[in-house]
């Protein structure tokens, strides 16, 4: 089971975490201040930190420096600032990612995936997304991408071609056998679908629009 130490001064928050992060699979404990959470960081060495900027005494940034002195683990920073300046200085200490407060517990849990996912990828799994045609089921970094039957064909379509643009008219004859009527927005409606459950998993780019030309599939099948 995946070790979650959460080092917040905020302890209803710190609840709420370890509440949620429980419910998805995680071992989570909680530090309420600075000196306390790197301490047990350093004792029962989690596999993930989530740490807070803005505490009394010791704060996220001096955890981190210290705690880089000492140990690799991955550190996922949450704040309530929002500062440019702040996302770099803690990049350049060694984070692995930056979520500003207020942030959805969704959007938490995708990050939390796709460092883990960085640091351990799948083994015996050389792709990043994969099409099983015969059985419309597909994958996206070894999870299960769970969608509708037009969703597979319109991802399909974009997949026999990644890197290279493919007109919506294209999608549309290959996935559906008909042209694409004018006005007709169901291929831009089933390709933000197919992105949001694939940024479910992993928040990174999938799909590019080219405006005027089409849709061209960003990941590596």
């Amino acid at each position: 089971m995946t070790h979650i130490q959460i080092i917040d001064d905020d302890k209803d928050l710190g609840e709420l975490l370890q509440e949620y992060l429980s419910q998805h699979g995680y071992e989570v404990a909680c530090s309420h201040d600075g000196r306390e959470g790197l301490e047990a960081v350093l004792t029962k060495k989690p596999d993930l930190v989530l740490l807070d900027v803005m505490m009394p005494e010791l704060n996220g940034f001096d955890v981190l420096k210290q705690l880089r002195q000492k140990s690799h683990v991955p550190v996922l920073m949450l704040t309530a600032r929002g500062d440019e300046i702040d996302r770099v200085l803690g990049l350049e200490l060694g984070a692995d990612d930056y979520v500003a407060k207020p942030f959805s517990h969704r959007e938490l849990v995708a990050r939390i995936q796709a460092i883990l996912r960085r640091l351990n990828p799948p083994q015996n799994d050389n792709s990043t997304l994969q099409l099983t045609p015969e059985r419309l089921e597909a994958s996206f970094y070894g999870e299960p991408l769970d969608l509708t039957a037009a969703e597979f064909r319109v991802l399909s379509v974009l997949y026999e071609t990644p890197g290279e643009i493919v007109s919506k008219d294209d999608i549309c004859q290959q996935a559906f056998g008909r042209r694409l009527q004018q006005f007709d927005r169901h291929i831009d409606i089933h390709i933000s679908h197919i992105r949001k459950k694939m940024a479910d998993i992993n928040p990174t780019d999938t799909i590019k629009t080219v405006r005027g030309s089409g849709y061209q599939l960003l990941v590596n099948p």
